[in-house]
């Protein structure tokens, strides 16, 4: 029965290492082409990020850092650099918060809503087309379905690395 279960074994872990290799892959295309998609208004994709979080009804009225770190999945400090030119080229503007003065709130600027809106939007949507080119509305809903679910399985890796960090912390 082992010798049954090691060939599939051996089969799946072929199969992660191909399905993370072309993720990483996609991940630097995107970065590469996403950006080449809006340079001419002066965006990278990782401003295209902010931007399209910031247009988000729910933070109409700004956004922690913090907040918006956690909703990126990214570090505070890669988000601090990125914050720092959209806020230097007018697309973002950094306030403190009514609430808690200790706290600063991100907007996005209506520069930055024209440059979302206007400028970018075009063409975000056709670099979508051609990235999604011959993708049916089922592959593109298929695909989502997959990748949500390894994103889940890689916050809960990320959450239970964090609780090992805590748990290390407190023992020492």
């Amino acid at each position: 029965m082992d010798s049954q279960l090691e060939p599939a074994k051996l089969a799946r872990m072929e199969l992660a290492n191909r399905l993370f290799f072309r993720l990483y892959q996609c991940a630097n295309l995107l970065h590469k082409t996403g950006t080449r998609a809006v340079e001419t208004e002066g965006l990278t994709t990782q401003q295209w990020a902010v931007l399209g979080a910031l247009s988000r009804t729910e933070v109409k009225n700004g956004v922690s850092v913090n907040d918006l770190a956690r909703y990126l999945m990214v570090s505070r400090q890669n988000l601090a650099g990125v914050i720092g030119r959209m806020e230097r080229d007018g697309h973002i503007c950094v306030e403190p918060d009514a609430r808690d003065r200790r706290s600063r709130l991100i907007k996005m600027t209506d520069s930055g809503r024209h440059v979302w809106l206007v400028q970018a939007q075009p063409k975000i949507h056709a670099y979508y087309e051609q990235a999604l080119n011959e993708f049916s509305i089922g592959d593109i809903t298929h695909t989502l379905h997959y990748l949500l679910k390894l994103l889940d399985n890689m916050q809960s890796l990320d959450h239970g690395g964090e609780d090992e960090a805590l748990a290390l912390q407190e023992s020492a």
